[in-house]
């Protein structure tokens, strides 16, 4: 089925959002020989990728359709990443293997636990329930305490996203795109079948033949400058950094570790290529807004518990950051009915999707042939027309 455009493709891409997902998108667009400009609010990765955990994984995505997208874009990042390298060498934009590794302390934690291995098991995952001891020759560094089940899952890793986005802005230069930072949209001009003619910008308009809206949490907001309805969820979220330590976490680069009492969320963990190391707590589902010091001091000192490495470090807050949330939890990507030249392209896994997203956006955008067979369950016209009791019985998945 072809889509959104003119059957000859787009001359002029103008890219809203120059995070992970928007900086990925202009990229691959712009390897496609059609010119790109891409516009950002503030300053390109400052958004909710330079809040992100970034970590690169596929196992705790349901049902299996969604599992199977993760799945398909983590295998697809060690080429994205070499791709984007300068040298070709994915370290340069903090690609790191290794896996990650989690644990239960107690009895009902581990049954959860040993039932979603078994599960991701069934689907091809190469997740493995693993000893206590065995969990601890994985990475020595760790103080694990007690452990009632334990897993490994050793294909998932992690990535800088700030230098996924600063590789994409060198390769769009390369291709002479147009990157406007500090420029905030404040408009679109529309022709009469709803079609985006000009983006109107803080810095004068934009005229494009086609429109990639990417603005995270803005997206909302902006797509209804164009009367299309993408709800989200409020979703704050809240991490801490640390100053620079020396390696702590040798072969695992990601770890989960279990609540230290009923009271409080497990915590996670991971250190950045500049030797920060990179906390936060719950999950996804875990809205928090406490970005104070004593909190992070307190995120801090839980972690040091099970990496006592980290005795010496000093906690950086980092100010909440409000994540990107399509209101059931699943992406939202595709041209909008209401405005057939513009393409949305709102995720909260942006991390892990970056390459796929960002594959399967350009071939619709300048190929104009839908990806349904990919993306059929995640349009954006699933929320059109939604009433605000449907809306609040969507449930996010985990």
């Amino acid at each position: 089925m072809r889509i959104g455009h003119s059957h000859s493709g787009p001359r002029h891409v103008a890219v809203i959002g120059a995070g992970i997902v928007g900086a990925s998108i202009a990229w691959r667009i712009a390897m496609r020989g059609v010119r790109v400009t891409l516009i950002e609010k503030a300053e390109a990765g400052s958004g909710a990728s330079s809040h992100s955990f970034a970590w690169i994984n596929a196992g705790a995505k349901q049902p299996i359709a969604y599992h199977n997208l993760n799945r398909r874009s983590l295998d697809m990042w060690q080429r994205f990443a070499a791709a984007l390298s300068d040298d070709g060498d994915s370290a340069s934009i903090g690609l790191r293997w290794g896996g990650k590794v989690s644990w239960a302390t107690e009895a009902a934690d581990a049954d959860r636990l040993v039932s979603q291995v078994r599960q991701l098991q069934s689907w091809g995952y190469p997740t493995r329930l693993v000893s206590a001891a065995e969990l601890s020759e994985l990475e020595p560094s760790l103080d694990v305490g007690a452990v009632a089940a334990a897993e490994y899952s050793e294909n998932e890793g992690q990535i800088e996203p700030q230098l996924v986005v600063d590789a994409c802005l060198r390769r769009l230069a390369e291709r002479e795109a147009a990157v406007h930072s500090g420029t905030e949209v404040i408009g679109f001009e529309l022709r009469g079948d709803g079609r985006v003619a000009a983006v109107e910008t803080t810095g004068g308009d934009i005229e494009c033949d086609a429109v990639v809206l990417a603005a995270g949490a803005d997206t909302t907001t902006l797509a209804a400058l164009a009367g299309v309805n993408v709800p989200q969820a409020k979703s704050p979220g809240i991490v801490i950094r640390t100053t620079p330590m020396p390696p702590l976490l040798p072969n695992v680069p990601v770890v989960y570790a279990p609540p230290l009492s009923d009271a409080l969320q497990e915590i996670h963990m991971r250190q950045c290529a500049d030797g920060r190391m990179m906390i936060g707590e719950g999950d996804q589902e875990s809205l928090a807004e406490d970005d104070s010091q004593a909190h992070a001091d307190d995120l801090l000192a839980r972690a040091c518990r099970y990496l006592p490495g980290l005795a010496g470090a000093e906690a950086i807050p980092v100010p909440v950051g409000w994540r990107p949330m399509p209101l059931d939890g699943y992406p939202a990507l595709g041209f909008a009915e209401e405005s057939p030249n513009l393409y949305i392209a709102l995720t909260h896994s942006g991390v892990t999707l970056a390459p796929a997203l960002s594959q399967l956006a350009a071939q619709e955008i300048c190929d104009g042939i839908a990806a349904d067979a990919m993306l059929r369950h995640y349009r954006p016209q699933r929320f059109a027309g939604m009433t605000a009791e449907q809306a609040a019985s969507m449930k996010r998945p985990r």
